[in-house]
């Protein structure tokens, strides 16, 4: 489908710094033609830019103003405007949560008054109606008011009124928090099968419920999750939590409390382009990627804020809109929010050579080229082509026009079915399908489609491209950004390199780059049961829960290849063992209900850690233990003091 852009613009200005131009001279009029008085002070901000408060209250301010522009220039006003009716229609759950179960359902009713009886409803929703309509005139509504606050007490202090809103947001509260005792004691299994996505992440109602449990504290300067929890005393530094971690928030100082409120309001154009002002790569965060925010959140005594979540969703809930990738490709290169470089600058004239292609090569990319440079990515790994018309680039590296995306599910890939495409270095072979990995390519989208930019795969820098030559060749500056990429040798250990031992971000690597997930794939990597890994890092927690389902796929591969064998092979005594082995255990995975598998791999030995010390003295447990939870949730076994 042809994109028609408003304000007389058209597609390929907006990848050009003249397009660029003109589009912000069409937002400056827009803006006056609506308030002059905030374009005049949108003028005056970017001469001399805005901090702290008086900032936030622009952007705010302004997010709305950039909401309808981006839907008028896109010709979408009718689609965000009824996105924007699903965040209002969502309202009441949120006021009655805080009013009315909160404040009034759990601090007055009493436990043995707390009750099921004498009120129905069929949604929370309509609860949260019928009792908003009921408090515009308490006294005639009394009875009903009192029930439902007995129902609410019920739905959210017992087993069975928790069991039933167990997908709701409206009758959970915010639980203590005990350090010690961060992950259930009984954990709810997942039944997991391969490698398709395992958390989808919340809904709009969940990222509306946490934006709303957010008390929006750049008002009042506390902020913590963006700017980090301090001492009372300012040289003291950032607080600690009870293992030592610094609760230094965001690293990116993102505006968190500000596009909480904004997506509050039913902007999420505007929440998004509040996102990108800090964190432009919002698709490479969020939602199981970081969690620095939450841990500075400043609910520090009852659980935090799950700030990835709504920022995962508020980019989901973009994308979702026709034209949803090039309104967020578009926030990326020119945004009004961004005080300071409101679109690229004009060209340096400078080059500069970025060794990896991971989440610090394609963030630091972006940047400069957004500060006017020409940059050139290199990577280990071969970097497969993309569609033509769709990146802007052939598969032999020319330039060709390429087409705008108007629904976003024209990049999505099932991740059990989908090609490793090179791109992304550690996000693409070592962060696991507990992430939606289809996010590589809107950023890889993001860089490739500029005339700024070249990548080339398969250059290992040192070897088939030297310092000096780098130099020669007339770039002004290498970007080393490839750490991740080291292979780990653990010479102290005894029997390192016996059969059956890998070192774990080795065998992710295999796992992920030659395929051996794919149900089609004939890749030569074997495991058998029991798994152990050694080790309590978020590495060690990937490793297991990866390992544990591999193995699953692995056997019943190589049960439907014997089977389509006509001429059976001549094993060795051990062969026949291990091909005994898996036959055995893929017949009865295949014969077994969906709830029954996990219990047959444990039968088998399963997947443990093995940690030299407790549970809550591990990185993964002080770092980030909803990933210890999720681990427990797919049935791996973790062992302390080993």
């Amino acid at each position: 489908m042809t994109l028609r852009l408003a304000y007389g613009l058209a597609f390929e200005d907006l990848y050009d710094r003249e397009g660029l131009l003109r589009l912000d001279a069409a937002f400056l009029q827009f803006l006056a033609d609506i308030d002059d008085g905030l374009r005049a002070r949108l003028e005056a901000a970017r001469a001399a830019p805005l901090t702290g408060k008086d900032e936030s209250e622009l952007l705010i301010a302004l997010a709305p103003h950039v909401e309808d522009f981006l839907a008028r220039l896109f010709g979408i006003e009718a689609e965000a405007q009824a996105l924007a009716a699903r965040h209002h229609e969502l309202a009441p759950l949120y006021s009655v949560k805080r009013l009315f179960v909160q404040r009034r359902a759990l601090h007055k009713v009493k436990a043995e008054d707390a009750s099921p009886d004498g009120y129905a409803f069929t949604t929370e929703l309509e609860f949260a109606r019928q009792v908003t309509e009921w408090q515009k005139d308490e006294a005639s509504h009394a009875p009903q008011l009192e029930a439902a606050a007995r129902y609410a007490a019920w739905a959210a202090t017992t087993p069975e009124g928790r069991a039933r809103h167990r997908s709701g947001v409206l009758f959970k509260a915010p639980h203590k928090l005990d350090f010690m005792r961060l992950i259930p004691v009984e954990t709810e299994i997942r039944h997991r099968q391969g490698f398709a996505l395992t958390d989808a992440g919340t809904d709009l109602t969940g990222a509306l419920d946490q934006a709303n449990y957010c008390i929006w504290c750049h008002e009042q300067g506390k902020d913590s999750c963006s700017k980090g929890l301090k001492e009372k005393a300012p040289a003291a530094g950032f607080k600690k939590t009870v293992f030592g971690v610094e609760l230094a928030g965001c690293p990116l100082e993102e505006k968190i409390s500000e596009f909480h409120l904004v997506k509050t309001r039913g902007q999420p154009i505007g929440a998004l382009a509040v996102i990108a002002v800090d964190n432009p790569l919002a698709a490479a965060t969020g939602h199981r990627i970081c969690n620095d925010c939450m841990k500075a959140c400043i609910y520090q005594k009852q659980d935090p804020v799950d700030i990835p979540q709504a920022e995962t969703r508020t980019l989901k809930d973009v994308l979702a809109l026709p034209w949803g990738f090039e309104i967020y490709s578009l926030l990326t290169r020119w945004n009004p929010l961004d005080l300071r470089r409101p679109l690229p600058k004009a060209p340096s004239g400078r080059r500069v050579l970025v060794v990896g292609l991971g989440p610090a090569g394609f963030s630091i990319a972006h940047h400069l080229m957004n500060d006017g440079h020409t940059v050139v990515g290199i990577d280990g790994l071969k970097i497969e082509p993309l569609e033509g018309a769709l990146s802007g680039v052939d598969a032999l590296g020319r330039r060709v026009p390429f087409r705008p995306v108007r629904e976003v599910g024209e990049l999505h890939e099932p991740l059990d079915e989908r090609a490793m495409a090179g791109f992304g270095g550690v996000a693409e072979y070592g962060i696991t399908v507990r992430w939606d990995k289809n996010f590589l390519k809107i950023i890889r989208l993001l860089l490739e489609r500029r005339r700024q930019f070249a990548m080339f795969g398969g250059v290992r820098f040192g070897g088939t491209l030297n310092i000096d030559e780098a130099f020669a060749a007339g770039f002004d500056h290498i970007a080393l950004c490839a750490g991740a990429g080291r292979p780990t040798v653990l010479d102290s250990i005894p029997n390192g390199f016996a059969r059956g031992v890998r070192a774990a971000s080795d065998f992710l690597m295999a796992l992920q780059l030659t395929g051996a997930a794919k149900r089609d794939s004939i890749a030569n990597l074997q495991i058998r049961l029991p798994i152990v890994v050694i080790g309590g890092g978020l590495t060690a927690i990937d490793t297991a829960t990866e390992s544990l389902a591999y193995y699953a796929v692995q056997v019943e591969k190589f049960l439907a290849r014997w089977e389509a064998l006509a001429e059976k092979p001549a094993w060795t005594p051990e062969e026949r063992i291990i091909a005994d082995e898996f036959i055995a255990h893929a017949r009865a995975l295949r014969a077994a209900k969906p709830e029954a598998r996990l219990g047959l791999l444990q039968s088998w030995g399963g997947s443990t850690i093995a940690y030299r010390r407790r549970l809550v003295d591990s990185p993964s447990y002080t770092l980030n233990h909803e990933e210890v939870a999720k681990a427990l949730e797919e049935g791996i076994v973790f062992r302390e003091n080993l």
